[in-house]
């Protein structure tokens, strides 16, 4: 699929980063890459249906209104993605093979089938780039010491059921992720939690971890939330107080 225009965003579409709490000097900084489900107008909705852009291929259902639920609490600044990570993933690699996906779980996306250098470049410098920025701009506060991505995944995949109730992916800063388990299990031990669970992180895979976190030797966890759990209000609110109470708690201690 080729791109036939200068730009690929219009007066149309909204921005692709969301800004909460910009100004606050809080030492977090939270990060919601898979927010948003907006398509731009000139990819005609992907060619997939509304249900798709509202499942788990779509978003990461639930993710949003926890991390606007924990800047609220919190007092911290977050930057959230608008569009679907269905248009380009903001926690991949422009290059990696699924940052646009023909395929998503086994849900076919024709806007994506065959994109040349020009329609991904158009994504990447519009919407990720953007993204990435706001991202780098708000972690070099000079009392920034921690940085959370908020995120949410489906009970199952490919088959197999998944039994974390929270995950936190890591890998070179150990301390961080240990610290904030131990805390959410002194408050809810009947969760099960998952440490690098539902996924572990590569360079080839990953972005926030090692070009966020790592690259600037900043305290960090990549924070994955079971979707059930958060698909309405109450369970929202449940994991925003939770995490908040915990990085909260790290705070205090580290």
């Amino acid at each position: 699929m080729s791109g036939v225009y200068d730009r690929l965003l219009t007066a149309r579409d909204p921005a692709p980063v969301e800004r909460v709490n910009a100004e606050s000097d809080h030492p977090v900084l939270l990060v919601c890459e898979h927010a948003g489900q907006a398509v731009p107008e000139r990819l005609a909705g992907l060619g997939v249906s509304a249900e798709t852009l509202d499942a788990h291929v779509g978003w990461d259902i639930g993710a949003r209104a926890v991390t606007l639920q924990m800047a609220a609490t919190l007092g911290a600044p977050a930057v959230l993605q608008r569009f679907s990570r269905l248009v380009i993933d903001c926690n991949r690699p422009p290059e990696a093979p699924d940052s646009m996906p023909e395929t998503s779980d086994g849900v076919a996306v024709p806007g994506n089938s065959g994109l040349d250098p020009a329609a991904r470049q158009a994504r990447t410098s519009e919407i990720f780039d953007p993204f990435q920025a706001a991202t780098a701009t708000l972690l070099e506060h000079p009392r920034r010491k921690a940085a959370f991505a908020i995120h949410s995944f489906t009970p199952q995949m490919g088959g197999r059921a998944r039994p974390w109730d929270i995950g936190f992916l890591f890998r070179h800063d150990t301390v961080t992720s240990a610290a904030l388990s131990k805390a959410v299990t002194g408050l809810r031990p009947d969760l099960t939690i998952g440490m690098n669970q539902p996924y572990q992180i590569e360079d080839a895979s990953d972005w926030f971890v090692p070009r966020h976190g790592e690259a600037r030797g900043i305290a960090h966890s990549l924070i994955e939330i079971r979707n059930d759990h958060i698909s309405g209000p109450a369970g929202q609110a449940a994991f925003a107080e939770l995490l908040s109470t915990a990085i909260t708690d790290f705070l205090r201690t580290s």
